[in-house]
Protein backbone atom coordinates (compact mmCIF):
# COMPACT_ATOMS: atom_id res chain seq x y z
CA UNK A 1 0.00 0.00 0.00
CA UNK A 2 1.08 3.70 -0.61
CA UNK A 3 2.37 5.23 2.39
CA UNK A 4 0.51 8.29 1.79
CA UNK A 5 -2.82 5.77 2.22
CA UNK A 6 -1.61 4.36 5.81
CA UNK A 7 -2.24 7.12 7.58
CA UNK A 8 -5.22 9.41 7.87
CA UNK A 9 -3.23 12.33 8.67
CA UNK A 10 -0.68 11.69 5.19
CA UNK A 11 -3.50 11.38 3.19
CA UNK A 12 -5.31 14.73 4.64
CA UNK A 13 -1.69 16.58 3.98
CA UNK A 14 -1.69 15.04 1.15
CA UNK A 15 -4.67 16.17 -0.09
CA UNK A 16 -4.50 19.57 1.06
CA UNK A 17 -1.29 20.24 -0.96
CA UNK A 18 -3.50 19.77 -4.08
CA UNK A 19 -6.28 22.99 -2.87
CA UNK A 20 -3.84 25.31 -4.44
CA UNK A 21 -2.96 23.33 -7.64
CA UNK A 22 -6.71 23.04 -7.86
CA UNK A 23 -6.93 26.78 -7.80
CA UNK A 24 -4.00 27.42 -10.07
CA UNK A 25 -5.72 25.43 -12.92
CA UNK A 26 -8.74 27.34 -12.33
CA UNK A 27 -6.65 30.29 -12.79
CA UNK A 28 -5.01 28.98 -15.74
CA UNK A 29 -8.42 28.08 -17.48
CA UNK A 30 -9.80 31.32 -17.06
CA UNK A 31 -6.82 33.17 -18.26
CA UNK A 32 -7.30 31.11 -21.20
CA UNK A 33 -10.95 32.27 -21.93
CA UNK A 34 -12.55 29.39 -20.16
CA UNK A 35 -14.94 29.52 -17.29
CA UNK A 36 -14.81 31.77 -14.37
CA UNK A 37 -14.04 31.13 -10.95
CA UNK A 38 -17.03 29.88 -9.40
CA UNK A 39 -17.96 27.62 -12.28
CA UNK A 40 -14.25 26.81 -13.54
CA UNK A 41 -14.24 25.15 -9.56
CA UNK A 42 -17.04 23.51 -10.09
CA UNK A 43 -15.32 21.70 -12.85
CA UNK A 44 -11.84 21.59 -12.71
CA UNK A 45 -12.45 20.88 -8.07
CA UNK A 46 -14.11 17.61 -8.30
CA UNK A 47 -11.74 16.33 -11.29
CA UNK A 48 -8.57 17.30 -9.05
CA UNK A 49 -9.74 15.69 -6.48
CA UNK A 50 -9.70 12.15 -8.52
CA UNK A 51 -6.60 13.18 -10.09
CA UNK A 52 -4.74 13.22 -6.76
CA UNK A 53 -5.65 9.84 -6.31
CA UNK A 54 -4.75 9.25 -9.94
CA UNK A 55 -1.04 10.79 -9.26
CA UNK A 56 -0.37 7.71 -5.80
CA UNK A 57 -0.57 5.28 -8.73
CA UNK A 58 2.75 6.38 -10.23
CA UNK A 59 4.36 4.70 -7.00
CA UNK A 60 3.30 1.40 -7.86
CA UNK A 61 4.55 1.70 -11.12
CA UNK A 62 7.94 3.18 -9.69
CA UNK A 63 8.55 0.52 -7.61
CA UNK A 64 7.80 -2.46 -10.66
CA UNK A 65 9.89 -0.57 -12.99
CA UNK A 66 12.75 0.88 -11.55
CA UNK A 67 15.14 3.39 -13.52
CA UNK A 68 18.55 1.28 -12.71
CA UNK A 69 16.71 -1.52 -14.16
CA UNK A 70 15.84 -0.25 -17.76
CA UNK A 71 15.65 3.41 -17.74
CA UNK A 72 14.69 3.58 -21.28
CA UNK A 73 11.32 1.21 -20.63
CA UNK A 74 10.25 2.69 -17.36
CA UNK A 75 10.06 5.95 -18.93
CA UNK A 76 8.14 5.13 -21.81
CA UNK A 77 5.67 3.20 -19.00
CA UNK A 78 5.65 6.41 -17.21
CA UNK A 79 5.23 8.70 -20.30
CA UNK A 80 2.17 6.33 -21.15
CA UNK A 81 0.95 6.43 -17.75
CA UNK A 82 1.37 10.31 -18.18
CA UNK A 83 -1.07 10.59 -21.02
CA UNK A 84 -3.69 8.37 -19.16
CA UNK A 85 -3.40 10.55 -16.50
CA UNK A 86 -4.15 14.08 -18.46
CA UNK A 87 -6.81 12.25 -20.41
CA UNK A 88 -8.09 11.10 -17.19
CA UNK A 89 -8.28 14.64 -15.94
CA UNK A 90 -9.47 16.44 -19.03
CA UNK A 91 -12.38 13.81 -19.08
CA UNK A 92 -13.02 14.09 -15.07
CA UNK A 93 -12.97 18.43 -15.88
CA UNK A 94 -14.96 17.94 -18.59
CA UNK A 95 -17.54 15.45 -17.09
CA UNK A 96 -18.20 17.76 -14.24
CA UNK A 97 -18.81 20.61 -16.63
CA UNK A 98 -21.25 18.69 -18.37
CA UNK A 99 -23.03 17.28 -15.36
CA UNK A 100 -23.48 21.15 -14.03
CA UNK A 101 -24.97 22.33 -16.96
CA UNK A 102 -24.12 25.65 -16.86
CA UNK A 103 -20.29 25.44 -16.82
CA UNK A 104 -18.77 25.97 -20.07
CA UNK A 105 -15.98 23.29 -21.07
CA UNK A 106 -12.54 23.50 -20.14
CA UNK A 107 -9.81 24.59 -22.25
CA UNK A 108 -8.95 20.72 -22.85
CA UNK A 109 -5.45 21.06 -24.69
CA UNK A 110 -4.26 23.14 -21.13
CA UNK A 111 -6.17 20.56 -18.91
CA UNK A 112 -4.22 17.78 -20.94
CA UNK A 113 -0.89 19.29 -20.53
CA UNK A 114 -0.91 20.05 -16.63
CA UNK A 115 -2.03 16.38 -16.35
CA UNK A 116 0.52 14.83 -18.38
CA UNK A 117 3.44 17.18 -16.65
CA UNK A 118 2.01 16.81 -12.90
CA UNK A 119 1.84 13.22 -13.57
CA UNK A 120 5.45 12.84 -14.88
CA UNK A 121 6.33 15.27 -11.52
CA UNK A 122 4.53 12.60 -9.38
CA UNK A 123 6.49 10.16 -10.89
CA UNK A 124 9.89 12.20 -10.32
CA UNK A 125 8.69 12.10 -6.86
CA UNK A 126 8.32 8.86 -5.86
CA UNK A 127 11.75 8.01 -7.62
CA UNK A 128 13.38 10.47 -5.46
CA UNK A 129 11.40 8.69 -2.45
CA UNK A 130 11.86 5.36 -3.25
CA UNK A 131 15.95 6.03 -4.20
CA UNK A 132 16.08 7.77 -0.47
CA UNK A 133 13.83 4.98 1.32
CA UNK A 134 16.77 2.16 -0.66
CA UNK A 135 19.52 3.89 0.71
CA UNK A 136 17.92 4.04 4.26
CA UNK A 137 17.91 -0.12 3.72
CA UNK A 138 21.54 -0.50 2.10
CA UNK A 139 22.64 1.81 5.33
CA UNK A 140 20.85 -0.61 8.17
CA UNK A 141 21.41 -4.02 6.28
CA UNK A 142 25.83 -2.16 6.19
CA UNK A 143 25.07 -1.26 9.79
CA UNK A 144 23.21 -5.05 10.35
CA UNK A 145 26.62 -6.50 8.69
CA UNK A 146 29.32 -4.53 10.92
CA UNK A 147 27.26 -5.55 14.39
CA UNK A 148 27.25 -8.92 13.29
CA UNK A 149 31.01 -8.99 12.08
CA UNK A 150 31.73 -7.15 15.12
CA UNK A 151 29.85 -9.32 17.25
CA UNK A 152 31.90 -12.57 15.50
CA UNK A 153 34.67 -10.89 15.94
CA UNK A 154 34.87 -10.61 19.69
CA UNK A 155 33.48 -14.19 19.93
CA UNK A 156 36.25 -15.38 18.19
CA UNK A 157 39.00 -13.15 20.15
CA UNK A 158 36.85 -14.48 23.40
CA UNK A 159 37.16 -18.17 22.48
CA UNK A 160 40.78 -17.31 21.89
CA UNK A 161 41.32 -16.78 25.48
CA UNK A 162 40.61 -19.89 27.47
CA UNK A 163 42.98 -22.43 25.54
CA UNK A 164 45.75 -19.79 25.93
CA UNK A 165 44.84 -19.07 29.63
CA UNK A 166 44.41 -23.19 30.23
CA UNK A 167 47.76 -23.89 28.87
CA UNK A 168 49.75 -21.38 30.86
CA UNK A 169 47.58 -22.59 34.22
CA UNK A 170 48.30 -25.99 33.15
CA UNK A 171 51.79 -25.37 32.29
CA UNK A 172 52.36 -23.70 36.14
CA UNK A 173 50.76 -27.03 37.81
CA UNK A 174 53.19 -29.46 35.93
CA UNK A 175 55.97 -27.19 37.28
CA UNK A 176 55.40 -27.25 41.11
CA UNK A 177 53.64 -31.06 40.70
CA UNK A 178 57.11 -32.41 40.78
CA UNK A 179 58.27 -30.04 43.56
CA UNK A 180 55.52 -29.87 46.18
CA UNK A 181 52.17 -32.22 44.99
CA UNK A 182 50.28 -30.92 48.19
CA UNK A 183 50.72 -27.77 46.65
CA UNK A 184 49.78 -28.44 43.30
CA UNK A 185 46.59 -30.34 44.57
CA UNK A 186 45.71 -26.68 46.33
CA UNK A 187 46.55 -25.31 42.47
CA UNK A 188 43.75 -27.27 40.95
CA UNK A 189 41.17 -26.49 43.40
CA UNK A 190 41.93 -22.78 42.83
CA UNK A 191 41.88 -23.27 39.27
CA UNK A 192 38.96 -25.17 39.34
CA UNK A 193 37.23 -22.12 41.21
CA UNK A 194 38.66 -19.75 38.33
CA UNK A 195 37.39 -21.73 36.05
CA UNK A 196 33.61 -21.90 37.18
CA UNK A 197 33.96 -17.88 37.75
CA UNK A 198 35.18 -17.41 34.35
CA UNK A 199 32.72 -19.70 33.05
CA UNK A 200 30.05 -18.60 34.71
CA UNK A 201 29.77 -15.02 32.24
CA UNK A 202 28.03 -16.98 30.01
CA UNK A 203 27.37 -15.17 26.89
CA UNK A 204 28.06 -12.06 28.74
CA UNK A 205 30.08 -9.37 26.59
CA UNK A 206 30.79 -6.90 29.49
CA UNK A 207 30.44 -6.72 33.31
CA UNK A 208 31.31 -4.41 35.73
CA UNK A 209 34.85 -3.79 36.51
CA UNK A 210 34.52 -5.09 40.07
CA UNK A 211 33.80 -8.12 38.69
CA UNK A 212 36.85 -8.36 36.46
CA UNK A 213 39.44 -7.28 39.14
CA UNK A 214 37.63 -10.01 41.35
CA UNK A 215 38.49 -12.41 38.77
CA UNK A 216 41.72 -11.14 38.05
CA UNK A 217 42.39 -12.03 42.12
CA UNK A 218 40.93 -15.54 41.79
CA UNK A 219 43.85 -16.32 39.00
CA UNK A 220 46.47 -14.63 41.07
CA UNK A 221 45.70 -16.81 43.80
CA UNK A 222 45.86 -19.89 41.82
CA UNK A 223 49.64 -18.29 41.18
CA UNK A 224 50.26 -17.42 44.47
CA UNK A 225 50.59 -21.39 45.37
CA UNK A 226 53.19 -21.56 42.96
CA UNK A 227 55.16 -18.45 44.22
CA UNK A 228 54.80 -18.20 47.28
CA UNK A 229 56.55 -14.61 49.21
CA UNK A 230 58.07 -14.17 45.32
CA UNK A 231 54.40 -12.91 44.03
CA UNK A 232 52.96 -9.68 45.67
CA UNK A 233 50.00 -7.73 44.87
CA UNK A 234 49.49 -3.97 45.25
CA UNK A 235 45.82 -2.55 44.22
CA UNK A 236 44.90 1.33 43.76
CA UNK A 237 41.08 1.21 42.98
CA UNK A 238 39.25 3.87 42.90
CA UNK A 239 35.46 3.19 43.72
CA UNK A 240 34.10 5.79 41.10
CA UNK A 241 35.21 3.31 38.08
CA UNK A 242 34.21 -0.15 40.07
CA UNK A 243 30.85 -0.18 38.59
CA UNK A 244 32.31 0.49 34.90
CA UNK A 245 31.43 -2.01 32.04
CA UNK A 246 34.62 -3.24 30.15
CA UNK A 247 34.81 -6.59 28.21
CA UNK A 248 34.75 -9.59 29.64
CA UNK A 249 37.95 -10.88 30.50
CA UNK A 250 39.46 -7.86 29.38
CA UNK A 251 42.40 -7.89 31.73
CA UNK A 252 42.75 -11.04 32.32
CA UNK A 253 46.00 -11.84 29.44
CA UNK A 254 47.81 -8.80 30.97
CA UNK A 255 47.70 -10.35 34.67
CA UNK A 256 49.18 -14.17 32.99
CA UNK A 257 51.93 -11.95 31.13
CA UNK A 258 52.66 -10.12 34.14
CA UNK A 259 53.39 -13.47 35.65
CA UNK A 260 54.49 -15.46 32.67
CA UNK A 261 57.06 -12.87 31.41
CA UNK A 262 57.47 -11.07 34.85
CA UNK A 263 57.75 -12.74 38.09
CA UNK A 264 58.39 -15.84 36.91
CA UNK A 265 61.86 -14.67 35.39
CA UNK A 266 62.90 -13.16 38.57
CA UNK A 267 64.78 -14.65 41.16
CA UNK A 268 63.50 -12.55 44.22
CA UNK A 269 60.00 -12.20 42.67
CA UNK A 270 58.27 -8.83 42.01
CA UNK A 271 55.29 -6.86 42.51
CA UNK A 272 52.28 -6.35 40.10
CA UNK A 273 50.40 -3.22 41.20
CA UNK A 274 46.66 -2.46 39.84
CA UNK A 275 45.40 0.96 39.60
CA UNK A 276 41.98 2.26 38.16
CA UNK A 277 40.96 5.67 37.93
CA UNK A 278 38.01 7.46 36.59
CA UNK A 279 39.10 11.25 34.86
CA UNK A 280 35.07 12.19 33.78
CA UNK A 281 33.25 9.15 31.26
CA UNK A 282 36.82 7.80 30.51
CA UNK A 283 38.67 4.97 32.84
CA UNK A 284 41.99 4.32 33.22
CA UNK A 285 43.52 0.85 34.02
CA UNK A 286 47.12 0.38 34.74
CA UNK A 287 48.89 -2.64 35.25
CA UNK A 288 52.46 -2.73 35.68
CA UNK A 289 54.89 -5.87 37.13
CA UNK A 290 58.58 -6.12 37.56
CA UNK A 291 60.20 -7.67 34.87
CA UNK A 292 64.28 -8.37 33.87
CA UNK A 293 65.55 -6.25 31.51
CA UNK A 294 67.97 -7.96 29.77
CA UNK A 295 64.85 -10.47 29.48
CA UNK A 296 63.70 -10.97 25.48
CA UNK A 297 60.66 -12.47 26.75
CA UNK A 298 59.60 -8.98 28.68
CA UNK A 299 60.26 -7.37 25.30
CA UNK A 300 57.93 -9.37 23.65
CA UNK A 301 53.99 -7.63 23.32
CA UNK A 302 52.97 -11.48 22.56
CA UNK A 303 49.59 -12.90 21.82
CA UNK A 304 48.24 -11.52 24.90
CA UNK A 305 48.52 -7.42 23.99
CA UNK A 306 47.78 -8.43 21.02
CA UNK A 307 43.96 -10.05 22.04
CA UNK A 308 43.52 -6.92 24.43
CA UNK A 309 44.12 -3.86 21.64
CA UNK A 310 42.22 -5.74 19.37
CA UNK A 311 39.41 -5.98 21.80
CA UNK A 312 39.49 -2.58 22.25
CA UNK A 313 39.61 -1.45 18.74
CA UNK A 314 36.24 -3.69 18.02
CA UNK A 315 34.44 -2.63 20.84
CA UNK A 316 35.02 1.09 21.35
CA UNK A 317 36.72 1.95 18.07
CA UNK A 318 39.01 6.00 18.41
CA UNK A 319 37.55 6.37 21.85
CA UNK A 320 39.59 3.76 23.88
CA UNK A 321 43.63 3.40 23.53
CA UNK A 322 46.16 1.03 24.97
CA UNK A 323 50.33 1.67 25.50
CA UNK A 324 52.79 -0.81 26.63
CA UNK A 325 56.19 -0.63 27.27
CA UNK A 326 59.16 -1.09 29.47
CA UNK A 327 60.63 1.60 31.63
CA UNK A 328 62.93 1.44 35.06
CA UNK A 329 62.60 -2.38 35.71
CA UNK A 330 59.21 -2.65 34.99
CA UNK A 331 56.79 -3.43 32.31
CA UNK A 332 53.48 -1.12 31.94
CA UNK A 333 50.28 -1.57 30.42
CA UNK A 334 47.94 1.38 30.64
CA UNK A 335 44.05 0.84 29.11
CA UNK A 336 41.43 4.10 28.72
CA UNK A 337 38.16 3.10 27.65
CA UNK A 338 34.55 4.91 28.19
CA UNK A 339 33.13 4.19 31.32
CA UNK A 340 29.87 2.99 30.61
CA UNK A 341 27.18 2.05 32.76
CA UNK A 342 26.94 -1.53 33.82
CA UNK A 343 23.58 -3.52 32.92
CA UNK A 344 21.53 -3.38 36.23
CA UNK A 345 20.10 -6.65 37.23
CA UNK A 346 22.77 -8.83 35.85
CA UNK A 347 23.98 -11.54 38.98
CA UNK A 348 27.05 -11.64 39.37
CA UNK A 349 29.02 -14.49 38.14
CA UNK A 350 31.74 -15.02 41.37
CA UNK A 351 30.94 -15.48 44.39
Amino acid sequence: MHPILVSRRRLLGYLAGWVPLAALLVLLNRSAGGAGWRQGAAAIGPACFLYAFACLSSWYLCRIRPLAMAASFATAVNFAAAAAAGGLLLAGAGGFAAWSFNVPPPQLGLLFGVGFLLYLLSAGLHYAALGVESSRQAERRAAEARTLAREAELQALRAQLNPHFLFNSLHSIAALATLDGERAREMCVRLADFLRASLGFGGRQTIPLEEELTLARRYLDVEQVRFGRRLRVEEAIESACRGCAIPALLLQPLVENAVKHGISGLTEGGVIRLAAERTGSVVTITLENACDPESSAARKSGLGLEHVRRRLEVSYGDEASMEAGQREGSFRVRLRLPCEKAVSGQRSAIS
